[in-house]
């Protein structure tokens, strides 16, 4: 069947929900497709919390485990050989047409899945595998570890009926790397409800975040770690600090405490806000706060959402110079040297001095992201790419 509505089951090795990057793709593509009529089960682990219309169905629950954040961990193989046989539970009365899973884990288990179940597999790839856990520093670049993750990364990109990708980069890495065939491979970048996230009032977002009025604060959404370049945007501010620069961070995401003593270690705390995690329904209300929004990310391997959210708000964005930033922000951005704390302040620093450019940089930034960037229209993209899979198993 391809003409009424799909059946999806989607695959979510993760502790969905909790306010990062990777779980907000996996919300709005659910409730994209819902939204054009189709029916859906997520599967996920035991942890997070429920998104409202997102029908969802969580494994049993493990007490010692309660890590949210981003990155490997030892005990994975055991929560995904549960969420193997929640999902097979699930799937025996609700009967979908076909499988959508997320993340490498996902994919491995919807190999299994699709075999027993006999429908085709949808693998969302937001990145490499190998390139994650050794940007988490899991495992070292050149070690057998990595010669084992880099052979069940190529059984779980050969082993999928067709992948969706978050960037144009990641998919020509699938094809030229890892020797996916091209017709089974399309990018599908993140979007952005353009509704949800809109310019705010500045000056009153500051006030009620207690935030300092005499001076421009730059905000941050997103995990806190080293691949984020959390680090090197603390390098930034040290040097921000030195030249005098009169500027405020408003760093937004979890895990922080790491952070907060790094900053103060450094004597950077008079110059920085954490707020720890924010809730995603309320992530615009926090973004208004800002006059310039930064990315300072390094993994070459992974999509980069929050960009999306930046551009919504009117936010002028200054990132490193990587394909994935230039294919989100075209014309509309600010680029720095990849990994290049120097220049990244002196990017910063002119943006900053040039308060009528960047005003005008943040609304071309919106008009992209409304015209090009919704999730509505990825949305669409993603339905007719699950009809045509239905379709050829058909």
């Amino acid at each position: 069947m391809t003409d009424g509505p799909l059946k999806i089951l989607m695959l979510a090795p993760t502790p969905y929900f909790s306010d990062r990057g990777c779980h907000v793709r996996i919300y709005e593509e659910a409730r994209a497709v819902m939204q054009m009529g189709q029916e859906l089960r997520l599967v996920t682990y035991h942890i997070g919390r429920d998104m409202g219309e997102i029908p969802t169905e969580r494994i049993i629950s493990i007490p010692w485990y309660n890590k949210l954040t981003a990155g490997p961990s030892w005990h994975k193989p055991y929560l995904d050989i549960l969420l193997l046989f929640k999902a097979l539970k699930v799937a025996r009365s609700f009967r979908p047409h076909l499988i959508h899973a997320h993340l490498h884990e996902g994919a491995f288990i919807g190999i299994f899945l699709k075999k027993l179940l006999h429908i085709p597999l949808l693998f969302d790839c937001q990145g490499s595998l190998t390139g994650e856990i050794i940007d988490h520093g899991f495992v070292r670049r050149g070690s057998l570890l990595e010669r084992v993750f880099s052979s069940l990364e190529r059984f779980i990109n050969l082993g999928s009926d067709t992948i969706i990708t978050s960037s144009t980069a990641a998919a020509t890495a699938l094809t030229t790397e890892w020797g996916v065939p091209d017709h089974l491979v399309t990018p599908l970048t993140d979007g952005v409800n353009t509704e949800d996230f809109a310019p705010g009032d500045r000056a009153a977002a500051k006030r009620s975040l207690g935030l300092p009025a005499d001076r421009p604060v730059v905000v941050f959404l997103g995990l806190l770690n080293r691949y984020q370049g959390i680090d090197l945007l603390l390098e930034v501010m040290e040097i921000l600090k030195g030249r005098g620069t009169r500027v405020h961070f408003l760093l937004m995401g979890f895990p922080d405490e790491k952070y907060r003593a790094m900053a103060l270690e450094r004597g950077l705390a008079g110059m920085i806000t954490f707020t720890g995690r924010i809730d995603y329904s309320k992530a615009a209300e926090y973004l208004a706060a800002g006059d310039l929004a930064v990315s300072p990310k390094i993994s070459l391997t992974e999509a980069n959402g929050k960009l999306f959210n930046y551009m919504a708000c009117s936010l002028p964005c200054l990132v490193f110079d990587t394909p994935v930033n230039r294919e989100i922000l075209g014309d509309a951005g600010v680029y720095a040297r990849y990994g290049d704390p120097q220049d990244f302040a002196d990017r910063l620093e002119e943006m900053l001095a040039d308060q009528v450019g960047s005003e005008s940089l943040g609304g071309r930034a919106r008009e992209r992201a409304v015209a090009e960037h919704s999730w509505q229209a990825r949305g669409e993209r993603l339905l007719k790419i699950y009809r045509q899979l239905a379709a050829q198993r058909s």
